[in-house]
């Protein structure tokens, strides 16, 4: 049961993804300043809330099927599941080197390793099936799988979400960087501080630095290589934007 509702949903996650990464590789012009690059987000949200969804359905299914069982075929489910447990497990290793570093195939490889579980599960379920005449093992197995399904797609779509929403990236630590910036010579305060993930591997950070009245053009230069040194050095940071001013802003809260 599981099996076949996954893999019939394997071509359309695969083919988001590979739209994405075609969209992401697209140069920045006028109207599109950052790029493409959240086209992979989306993609991850689009196939994590399609997994969400169906390891749903199957739970109910599951537990429907468990209530009032139903006969099934023990070969023909071995067979079956053989050769999709061949086809979905090629699939995942082929995901499986780049999926730790891109959100994107992560929401890909994550359908592919459902499908292999699934088709592990339908064999085991049938080989129960001819052995013991369990049939109640194929509804368990699938909520079972559904489970783990739902929680891996739970995490992706929260962590695509928060990119969406620009939540400062957990590895970044605003107060850390407040202290660090403050405590350089010839800066008075940091403020309108702003941090957030445009991509996975592209972190920005922004804010206003007011400075002694003294400082020139040229330090200011010499300072901003160091804080974004820092930055890149201590948070991952590859993308700083910092304004230099004394006295200008009203306000000087952090953020």
């Amino acid at each position: 049961m599981s099996d076949a509702l996954h893999n019939f949903t394997d071509a359309g996650s695969v083919g988001v993804s590979i739209v994405a990464l075609r969209l992401n590789e697209k140069p920045k012009d006028l109207n599109h300043t950052f790029g493409l690059k959240r086209a992979q987000i989306i993609a991850a949200i689009f196939n994590s809330v399609v997994l969400i969804l169906i390891s749903l359905f199957l739970m109910k299914e599951a537990v429907m099927h468990l209530a009032h069982s139903t006969h099934v075929e023990a070969g023909v489910m071995m067979i079956v599941g053989g050769f999709g447990l061949v086809a979905n497990v090629a699939g995942t290793l082929l995901l499986h080197r780049d999926a730790a570093d891109n959100i994107n195939i992560r929401s890909s490889y994550l359908h592919l390793l459902a499908d292999s579980m699934s088709s592990a599960a339908v064999i085991v379920g049938g080989l129960f099936i001819y052995l013991f005449n369990a049939y109640w093992i194929d509804p368990l197995l699938t909520f079972a799988i559904s489970m783990y399904v739902l929680r891996e797609g739970w995490e992706i779509t929260k962590e695509s979400v928060e990119i969406i929403m620009m939540v400062t990236p957990a590895s970044v630590d605003i107060k850390e960087i407040q202290a660090a910036i403050e405590g350089m010579p010839a800066v008075r305060n940091v403020h309108h501080v702003h941090s957030w993930v445009q991509s996975e591997h592209d972190l920005h950070f922004e804010a206003h630095v007011e400075v002694d009245q003294n400082v020139s053009v040229a330090e200011t230069t010499k300072l901003q290589r160091e804080i974004a040194g820092s930055l890149a050095q201590d948070f991952g940071i590859n993308h700083v934007t910092l304004q230099f001013e004394c006295g200008l802003c009203g306000t000087k809260a952090l953020v």
